[in-house]
């Protein structure tokens, strides 16, 4: 039997709940390595804050912050899946039901950007991407929910011919740029090469990457290091109080490309949400974070 539109639509439904209420198991694990290692009094008491505030949303089932931002879909699509449905109106539709039905309910984030009416639906609303994976036999669905910290302040650039020092360089200025304007500590996810578009992608989806991961790419791996060691040093903080944990995690991702090279830079606040699932041709679910 297929994958089929109702059960995507309801796994749809379901992760952007999930993503609303708790953070992710290794951000939990990477807050509290923060709070025992940091330095300043301060910053421990803002990261034993953001701690509570994660217990409490995870065990009265309730949104860890009131900016539920707009619903992102990463669908992974085996190429040995079978499935008849319209994915990406099957998770509209999950949306939809989400929206009339979640409690508490979400506020209206969804805006227009050519006449700044907000709501909950609009075009392209919500946002769905799509991949392939070779030799699979799932549809995996990814939902990272962007709002104002997790958004605003990304950015991306077009060099030509860089040198990894320019590239570095530019990843820390905007770091610096953001401050502590995206809540943190954050995870920076950081695109280089490809094109314009491609390169924005790889981006956002570094930083759907697990917390204390390596990068297979030992150049990338390094380049992780130093930049989490030069933000941290800004010494910005949790929730901009000071202290040494400014990011949690920078993760890189790279493709080849033209002579010109975009590099692009964003991130997800300290609950960094994210919440992934397999659905199988049998029927079955896995959830996986």
């Amino acid at each position: 039997m297929p994958i089929t539109d109702s059960q995507i639509s309801e796994l749809a439904q379901d992760l952007y709940s999930w993503a609303l209420r708790k953070v992710p198991d290794d951000t939990k694990a990477a807050l509290q390595s923060a709070r025992d290692s940091e330095t300043s009094e301060t910053a421990r008491k803002t990261l034993n804050m953001m701690l509570a505030s994660a217990r409490a949303a995870e065990e009265g089932n309730r949104f860890v912050c009131s900016d539920s931002g707009v619903p992102v879909y990463f669908v992974r699509i085996g190429t040995k899946a079978r499935w008849d449905a319209d994915i990406k109106g099957a998770i509209r539709a999950g949306f939809t039901e989400l929206v009339e039905t979640i409690d508490p309910p979400i506020l209206k984030h969804v805006t227009n950007p050519l006449t700044l009416e907000r709501g909950y639906f609009g075009k392209d609303m919500p946002i769905v991407t799509f991949d392939l994976v070779s030799g699979a036999d799932y549809i995996e669905i990814v939902c990272s929910p962007k709002a104002l910290g997790s958004g605003r302040w990304a950015a991306m650039e077009l060099f030509t011919l860089p040198t990894m020092e320019t590239i570095e360089a530019y990843i820390l200025d905007v770091a610096i740029k953001a401050g502590s304007q995206h809540c943190p500590p954050v995870v920076m996810g950081v695109g280089i090469g490809g094109t314009f578009d491609y390169c924005t992608k790889m981006a956002k989806e570094a930083t759907l990457r697990p917390i204390g991961s390596v990068n297979d790419d030992p150049t990338l791996a390094a380049l992780e290091k130093r930049l989490a060691d030069a933000v941290n040093a800004t010494g910005f903080g949790p929730m901009g109080t000071g202290g040494d944990t400014t990011v949690l995690a920078v993760h890189a991702n790279y493709a080849a490309g033209h002579a010109f090279t975009p590099v692009a830079v964003c991130f997800n606040c300290w609950i960094n949400r994210r919440t992934r699932a397999r659905i199988y041709s049998d029927g079955t679910v896995e959830r996986i974070e």
